[in-house]
């Protein structure tokens, strides 16, 4: 059975598998286009980081 689903960049259908080496993009195009705008800053995470982010270090229980 193939899954559909939309390219996160332009939309355009396509089937997971691991024939795509692009996945989950459509091209090698598309995926340049989503690492420019994470790099261009048009994309980022919404929470705010605190101080507490800095302060837990989280291998310290190992």
């Amino acid at each position: 059975m193939n899954t559909t689903f939309p390219c996160p960049t332009c939309q355009r259908p396509l089937v997971w598998s691991t024939g795509n080496s692009w996945r989950p993009f459509c091209s090698e195009r598309c995926k340049m286009i989503d690492l420019g705008a994470w790099v261009s800053e048009s994309y980022s995470i919404a929470e705010a980081i605190t101080e507490d982010d800095f302060n837990n270090d989280p291998f310290s229980s190992r």
